[in-house]
């Protein structure tokens, strides 16, 4: 019998399964697109560089205590033991070491009562044997003793939670292009390390191990730990920034470490004199002149010789005197000027011998070189001269006229065997350089900030009448005790010459009785350090200023002010107005930087200069035409 519905199910199992075929089908020639479309990247994988194809070394060897990845010699140190007591950056060497190498640390937390545990365990053994020494009457151990109170010291701190335990391991991996040099390296580090009974070892059929230790992905492979407690842990952290903020003081600079403020004064110090070096346009005077601006909101008087006309525009900003020392000039200063008053416990015969000494070094930088018999003459000479104005070892020296250099010279031409220096002196009364030592002082320093400039000298007088300066400043602060810095710019000038170089250096050591601080800024680092005075102006000042270096003299600099590699290609690679900063026995690196109101002040660059005396120039033309109209206007025109 014929059923329709039958026939109907029987045509839909077919399509069902027909689509099941197709869909198969499809399915197979997926995959098979898929797998080639995998062989083709595959394919085309094998023939690209990948970046771990340019990165990776050419080769790999693994030797017993060494490995050679490509043409590096790399070789892991660990640390063994520490000694009983360590101090705060002893790891400080390991990290300035001017080397390529990978340091690891890895810190394990123990438990504290499993520590105490141990720990007495370990009392009870220690006491017991002590006791049993004493009962048999042998002799005291000091190591178990010193053992013992440390054990109790760390289980009082690890029971009152102030110290926590850790066991410690430490490695340094090392690399250098040659074996030798990797040997090289390795006794160097070894050898800091024992300096320090640091105890340390090399990898031996670990060198692999090592290696991998020191990756940063923190996988300790080596396992080799000490025993530590967290005081002498952090003694080894490796990040050491010196911090140079006080509570009192002027703002230097920004640290460069971690933009932290080095804030200090330097009357705080055991000296308060400073040392500046750089070359030119490196930002010397830019940062004195700041370090002297904010000095002078702090009360401090400031007395300035300056060889370059730089101070000028400060000095006008702020209402100081500005004196210029010239032929021609009004302003005078005479050598033979003596100090007021030293105080009851100073003699004036004392003063005096003084005077002479430091008008006689004046005379030898005027003449050159003398012989003794010269010598013996001007000394007699000066004490004469002195003496024909009542100037002797009786008399008040608040209420005395001080000769002058005419009257030096008439003494001469008295004296027997005085003509021919009178001769040569006559240049300095009568001749040439008449206007500049021949009159009575007439400069007044009673401003805070007092500027002495010598610029329009010739270069054959600028020593002469910086010594000269120096000398009538050191009699005025001398006179009266206040908290006083004497900037010297262009101190190489000075440090030419044999008297003028000893002069600065004895102010230098005394000025501190005085309350006051010399700070001396050169360019010439090389005329400086290679004299024996400069060499002992820098050891008596306890700030120093290291701004960029110039390649010639960064050698010096560094063997006199101690320098690791890094802080000698920092001086030279360094930008304007950065540098290195000493304070006592701490330094660090620092960037100098002023609010815009204070460059504007202290800025020494011709094109700024010039931008801001064309806006001076423009305000006052606008001034001047504002008066104009108002007048106009008041008068109906």
């Amino acid at each position: 019998m014929f059923n329709p519905s039958q026939i109907q199910k029987e045509e839909e199992k077919q399509a069902l399964e027909k689509s099941r075929m197709e869909e198969q089908k499809k399915a197979i020639e997926n995959a098979q697109m898929a797998r080639e479309l995998v062989e083709a990247e595959v394919a085309y994988r094998r023939g690209v560089v990948s970046i771990k194809d340019l990165i990776a070394p050419a080769s790999f060897e693994v030797n017993s205590d060494f490995l050679k990845l490509g043409d590096q010699y790399i070789r892991t140190i660990f640390v063994v033991s520490y000694p009983r007591y360590i101090n705060v950056g002893w790891f400080s060497p390991i990290i300035n070491l001017n080397s390529t190498f990978d340091i690891a640390m890895f810190f394990y937390p123990v438990r504290s009562d499993i520590i105490l545990k141990q720990l007495k365990n370990k009392v009870g053994a220690l006491e017991a044997q002590i006791i049993s020494d004493a009962e048999k009457g042998a002799a005291r151990d000091p190591l178990r003793e010193t053992a013992l109170r440390d054990i109790e010291a760390l289980r009082d701190a690890l029971t009152q939670g102030t110290e926590k335990f850790f066991q410690f391991a430490l490695y340094i991996t090392i690399y250098a292009d040659k074996f030798d040099d990797l040997n090289k390296l390795s006794d160097e580090v070894e050898s800091i390390f024992g300096s320090r009974l640091v105890y340390s070892r090399r990898v031996f059929y670990q060198s692999e191990q090592g290696f991998n230790s020191t990756f940063p992905l923190g996988n300790d492979e080596l396992y080799i730990v000490f025993n530590m407690n967290s005081s002498p842990v952090a003694t080894s952290f490796p990040f050491m920034s010196t911090e140079l903020t006080s509570d009192n003081g002027i703002l230097y600079g920004i640290n460069r470490h971690n933009n932290s403020l080095i804030l200090f004064d330097r009357f705080s110090l055991q000296n308060a004199n400073s040392v500046v070096f750089a070359t030119s346009g490196a930002g010397k005077s830019y940062a004195i002149k700041l370090e002297v601006l904010r000095s002078l909101m702090m009360g401090t008087e400031v007395i300035i010789i300056d060889p370059e006309y730089e101070y000028k525009h400060l000095s006008d900003a702020v209402g100081g005197t500005y004196v210029n020392i010239s032929l021609s000039s009004e302003n005078k200063i005479n050598p033979f000027d003596l100090p007021h008053s030293l105080g009851a416990d100073s003699k004036a015969e004392d003063i005096i011998r003084s005077a002479v000494i430091t008008v006689k070094g004046l005379i030898r930088l005027m003449f050159g070189d003398l012989t003794h018999e010269e010598d013996s003459i001007i000394d007699r000479a000066l004490l004469e001269t002195y003496a024909r104005k009542d100037i002797t070892g009786d008399s008040d020296l608040a209420n005395i006229e001080p000769p002058v250099m005419q009257d030096f010279q008439d003494i001469l031409e008295g004296m027997e065997g005085g003509a021919s220096l009178a001769l040569r002196l006559r240049k300095y009364t009568q001749g040439t350089f008449a206007g500049l030592f021949n009159s009575p002082t007439n400069v007044k320093m009673e401003n805070q900030l007092v500027c002495f400039s010598v610029r329009d000298l010739e270069d054959e007088l600028r020593p002469i009448a910086i010594y000269t300066i120096v000398n009538y400043i050191w009699n005025t602060v001398r006179s009266e005790t206040k908290r006083r810095i004497l900037v010297i710019d262009e101190a190489w000038w000075l440090m030419q010459h044999e008297d003028s170089a000893k002069f600065i250096f004895a102010l230098v050591k005394r000025c501190r009785k005085y309350y006051l601080g010399v700070t001396t800024i050169t360019q010439d680092v090389n005329d400086f350090l290679t004299s024996p005075y400069g060499q002992a102006i820098v050891t008596n000042s306890s700030l120093q200023l290291l701004l960029k270096q110039s390649p010639a003299a960064i050698d010096l600099v560094q063997k006199t002010f101690l320098l690791t590699e890094g802080e000698k290609y920092l001086l030279l690679e360094c930008g304007v107005g950065e540098g290195i900063f000493f304070a006592g026995n701490k330094h660090a690196a620092i960037k100098v930087v002023a609010s815009y109101t204070e460059d504007q002040l202290i800025t020494s660059d011709p094109r700024q200069l010039l931008e801001i005396e064309e806006a001076k120039k423009e305000f006052a033309q606008n001034a001047g035409n504002a008066q104009n109209d108002e007048a106009q206007d008041e008068l109906g025109l």
